[in-house]
């Protein structure tokens, strides 16, 4: 017999199931998967809305507007990445059937959208008010 021959006992190797084994592994908040992208997100979300609130609060000079307009560029971008993660998610729920889910997340993701569509607005408002001081 050559090297290769084992025997059918112990050939047999159980099936992978990569979905149940990397949602085992994955970190999770809750109901919510930690991901590298959803936590650059949350930073970008968090972190304009604390520099918009520093721009509003505690700066008074001609620094302002062009802080504002960057942090109103930022959270744009975080609530458009937001819509673009809600559009995903809605696509698979579609695909599964969880009509609930789905239209829930229509919903939050118009919102973001709406929510970018204005931080985008006020962002060209403030960087035109800028320049024309």
């Amino acid at each position: 017999m050559s090297g290769w021959d084992t025997d059918p006992g112990e050939a047999q190797v159980a099936p992978r199931r990569p979905d149940a084994a990397n949602r085992a592994s994955r970190m999770r908040l809750g109901p919510i998967g930690v991901t590298p992208i959803r936590v650059v997100v949350a930073l970008a979300f968090l972190g304009s809305l604390a520099f918009i609130g520093y721009a509003i609060l505690m700066v008074r000079d001609a620094r302002q507007i062009p802080m504002l307009s960057s942090g109103f560029l930022v959270l744009g971008g975080a609530c458009a990445a937001m819509a673009l993660g809600a559009l995903i998610q809605l696509w698979r729920a579609g695909e599964r059937g969880r009509t609930g889910r789905a239209m829930a997340l229509a919903i939050v993701g118009g919102v973001a959208g709406l929510a970018a569509i204005g931080c985008f607005t006020v962002t060209v408002v403030f960087a035109l008010l800028w320049k024309s001081a």
